[in-house]
């Protein structure tokens, strides 16, 4: 059976694409095999991993590819059960189109301000002209580094409303876990009592999707 495929996109920068590659990848490794793709240029995700230590290893495989990322994906499929693709933060070298071409959803970290969500709409253009192609293809915006106790703001959801893309009812807080886990090299689900609320987070969105 082939790995149902996951990319992890927004044009825009810092945004938390690979916090939330690397924890997201980190819940599906607790239902199944997992491999995280690397297709950042930067290498963050790797260098995340490369951070955990040999007693504690990071429970995903972390590659990077440099060939041809979507033909590489689909051969890696037959091997795990979910592919997750941490994808560059530009559309401009293709890299994006070809994760989301071969990918069933495709998560759009956005931060919770309209600005930034508007700053994001390239990649809702890029989106279409992908389905195309690959007309399964679901997107969903996650909604990043919401502040403890605050609601949306009105805008926010007025803005959201304004996509045709639905967010995800669960939204990751701004949290120190999440920066402690990157520190480390590990995930949230690695961190006990300190990782525990950060980590029903990520599985709130892993059962909202699966």
């Amino acid at each position: 059976m082939s790995a149902q495929i996951f990319s992890i996109a927004n044009q825009k920068g810092g945004t938390g694409k690979t916090t939330l590659s690397m924890n997201f990848a980190a819940g599906l490794a607790q239902r199944g095999k997992v491999l995280l793709i690397d297709a950042d240029p930067q290498g963050s995700a790797g260098q995340w991993s490369s951070l955990a230590s040999d007693d504690k290893p990071f429970p995903v495989s972390v590659i990077s590819i440099g060939g041809n990322l979507a033909r590489e994906a689909k051969r890696f499929a037959s091997d795990y059960d979910y592919v997750v693709i941490d994808c560059p933060p530009t559309l401009e070298t293709g890299v994006m189109q070809m994760a989301m071409q071969v990918s069933d959803k495709v998560l759009i970290p956005v931060l919770p301000s309209p600005v930034d969500l508007w700053a994001s709409i390239r990649i809702i253009e890029a989106i279409e002209q992908v389905k195309i192609q690959n007309r399964g293809l679901q997107p969903y915006i996650v909604v990043n580094q919401l502040e403890p106790r605050s609601a949306l703001s009105k805008a926010m959801k007025e803005a959201l409303h304004e996509f045709d893309i639905p967010a995800l009812g669960e939204g990751i807080r701004r949290r120190a876990a999440y920066r402690n886990a990157a520190v480390d090299g590990v995930s949230v689900f690695c961190m006990g009592k300190r990782g525990e609320a950060a980590a029903d987070e990520i599985n709130n969105i892993i059962e909202e999707l699966l």
